[in-house]
């Protein structure tokens, strides 16, 4: 295409259409020179949304706060001495779990990589377009305190994590939380059942949770909302910080 006198330039900005624009400034004259005009429009229209595409997807990874902004799940170490199922790894990849509107669930003892295979999944989501966020627990709580203390706070605070797509909890239930936080817990959940999908990375197997949420009604029900719909994951007790360590030294 012939070069955009400044004023052509200038409405494409304003309109919000750098990308357009760039694709337009960048395009080969001589490998275009052949093209009609609709194939050259073509090709400019492709590169622009390819470049707007990567550009909204980096948004999403950043705004998700990831703990490992750089996890991949085709990265992920030692699947067999860890005893991860490969072909489940797989299918979580592809993010179905979350049209389903299903839970995911990072089981195992304590170094043995669940932060990484939440921040994995988070990431993957966002490469999808789908709107990810991750959490860690006390933090969660740090900030539902903060949000009692404002007026219209808790409002605010559960519409704001009721309306992720996919919610990565981290450090679920490291601390048993308290009456006030489990009041919360439930309402989150159930404004989440259903419609979004959660991931939870925890030390502890399900047959602790209720005990560590209170063993009262709002255990049985905080529960009754996660793992009827969840798919379980055992990232067994292979410690990859001192592997990491180790291989390092």
């Amino acid at each position: 295409m012939s070069a955009l006198d400044g004023e052509t330039k200038r409405k494409l900005r304003e309109m919000n259409a750098g990308e357009l624009l760039e694709a337009i400034d960048t395009q080969d004259d001589t490998l275009s020179i052949s093209l009609s005009f609709e194939e050259r429009v073509r090709l400019v229209v492709d590169d622009a949304y390819s470049t707007f595409m990567h550009s909204k997807v980096a948004g999403l990874i950043r705004r998700a706060g990831l703990r490992y902004p750089n996890a991949d799940l085709r990265r992920i170490d030692l699947l067999d001495e860890r005893g991860l199922n490969r072909s489940q790894l797989t299918q979580l990849g592809t993010c179905s779990f979350v049209t389903r509107q299903k839970n995911v669930i990072f089981q195992g003892f304590t170094g043995s990589g669940k932060s990484y295979l939440g921040c994995a999944i988070a990431k993957r989501a966002c490469e999808q377009r789908i709107r990810a966020h991750y959490v860690r627990m006390p933090d969660l709580e740090e900030a539902w305190v903060a949000a009692q203390d404002t007026p219209g706070g808790t409002g605010k605070f559960l519409r704001k994590y009721a309306a992720f797509t996919l919610l990565v909890i981290d450090e679920w239930l490291l601390d048993r939380p308290t009456e006030a936080m489990r009041t919360m817990l439930l309402e989150l959940m159930e404004r989440r059942y259903g419609e979004t999908s959660t991931v939870f990375c925890t030390q502890y197997q399900q047959k602790d949770w209720h005990q560590r949420l209170g063993a009262g009604v709002h255990a049985d029900a905080i529960m009754d909302r996660i793992i009827h719909n969840a798919v379980w994951v055992d990232t067994g007790n292979y410690n990859m910080r001192e592997h990491t360590a180790l291989a390092t030294a």
